[in-house]
């Protein structure tokens, strides 16, 4: 089929982008993972059971509770390359569906065994499989209706629904513990997000073959939109240095956040301790993450498009690493104003390294392939899960999670000088 150039971006681009937002507003449980992790330690108590409404459950250390999460963030980031083929091959809309059966199942599975394992297999192995297979269908589907001059915003704007869920699944999940217990929170929100998602994933469509999305000239991203960016296959991006580069600047800037993530509640009640409120409400601040993180990741993309996409990840990881490295006195002070404010900009990093590097990939290797490239990149995100269990290990040791926020930061650092060596790769095929 002749190359089919267009005026302006038709109606399906907008709908897939919209719908992946709303199929990422489900799959991004995993980020208000605390508040059932606040649920569950008890480090004083560990291996005893819990009683009343969450009768079955048994207390666990933070190393424990750490482990389904970290699961979970691997399978993810494994089954996104097998997610990413679908995506290309077959359809984002069998892709968006089959993930969302699969979280859904893995609640369930999760709520109904009231255990350990149940959490590993439920939320770890089964919801991981779900997230990753799901979150490859939406993303490359939109960014292939759009030109390069709006890949920022456009990959900000559908995995902004991600980063947003924390936003209600922090305050759902917590009604949801104290009316049903931890059991009945994941059987509902298994439930609903089956039926979300496999609504949304019928409007999936991806762009007929020999499309051209139309470029728009008139602003920053000249440059980019009359760029031309060979389509890589995945075995010629393989033999190049900038895919690793990408994979490392995509752990450095994960770590951190998801040891944010991973640790919202507890910081919010250590902080927040003389404020009983607060204390007894620590999902606002997860909440507020999640506002943040799906903001940062519009945001970023947007000024990525203006700036250049190796600028924003320079101001946001340095951003980031300051506010990390201040965390500790932030916390000893308990200044509420300044716990918001750093743990808000390590979620507004985190979310905006989500947009940056799927554009970063398509800026390197191109829109055709970007499902099965991007989820090979994406491997990048699941190693950023250590931090999460080092951070853990390091509070049952320590009492505090200070050395891990130290950590994280100067890991940030090191990002931004790898960011700053990093250059597009050519084609010499």
């Amino acid at each position: 089929m002749s190359s089919q150039t267009m005026d302006k971006v038709p109606v399906q681009a907008w709908i897939t982008t919209f719908a992946g937002t709303t199929i990422n507003l489900c799959l991004g449980i995993l980020y208000a993972w605390s508040i059932w992790k606040a649920a569950l330690v008890d480090i004083d108590r560990a291996g005893e059971p819990i009683g009343g409404i969450n009768e079955g459950w048994i207390y666990l250390t933070n190393a424990q509770a750490a482990t389904p999460f970290s699961i979970c963030i691997i399978i993810f980031a494994l089954l996104m390359i097998p997610g990413g083929r679908i995506q290309d091959r077959i359809s984002p809309k069998f892709g968006a569906t089959l993930g969302g059966l699969l979280l859904a199942a893995g609640c369930i599975i999760a709520g109904m065994m009231k255990s350990y394992t149940g959490l590993i297999i439920g939320f770890g192995i089964l919801g991981g499989a779900g997230m990753g297979i799901g979150y490859a269908a939406p993303t490359p589907a939109a960014l292939k209706w759009f030109g390069p001059e709006k890949r920022g915003l456009i990959a900000g704007l559908v995995v902004g629904g991600y980063g947003g869920a924390a936003l209600y699944i922090g305050w759902l999940g917590q009604k949801l513990i104290d009316a049903y217990g931890i059991s009945g929170s994941f059987i509902a929100l298994g439930t609903i997000f089956a039926v979300v998602v496999i609504i949304a994933g019928q409007l999936l469509k991806t762009p007929p073959e020999g499309y051209t999305p139309p470029a728009n000239l008139t602003n920053a991203g000249r440059a980019s939109a009359t760029e031309k960016t060979h389509n890589w296959e995945a075995g010629d991006m393989l033999r190049t240095w900038q895919f690793y580069a990408l994979v490392f600047m995509f752990i450095l800037t994960t770590q951190s956040g998801l040891l944010i993530i991973s640790s919202a509640a507890g910081l919010m009640a250590e902080t927040a301790k003389d404020v009983a409120f607060l204390a007894a409400n620590a999902w606002i601040l997860v909440s507020f993450g999640g506002i943040v993180n799906a903001l940062g990741r519009v945001g970023t993309g947007y000024y990525s498009d203006k700036i250049g996409r190796f600028n924003a990840y320079f101001i946001n990881c340095s951003a980031s690493a300051v506010c990390l490295f201040a965390l500790p006195y932030v916390i000893s002070t308990a200044n509420l104003f300044l716990l918001f404010l750093v743990v808000g900009i390590a979620y507004w990093q985190y979310g905006g390294g989500l947009s940056l590097m799927p554009s970063f990939t398509a800026d390197f290797y191109g829109a055709k392939n970007l499902g099965f490239n991007y989820g090979l990149v994406f491997i990048g995100w699941g190693l950023g899960f250590f931090m999460a269990r080092v951070g853990g290990v390091i509070q049952d040791i320590t009492g505090s999670l200070n050395m891990a926020f130290y950590i994280s930061g100067a890991l940030l650092i090191s990002g931004v000088l790898l960011a700053r060596m990093t250059t597009k790769p050519q084609y010499n095929g």
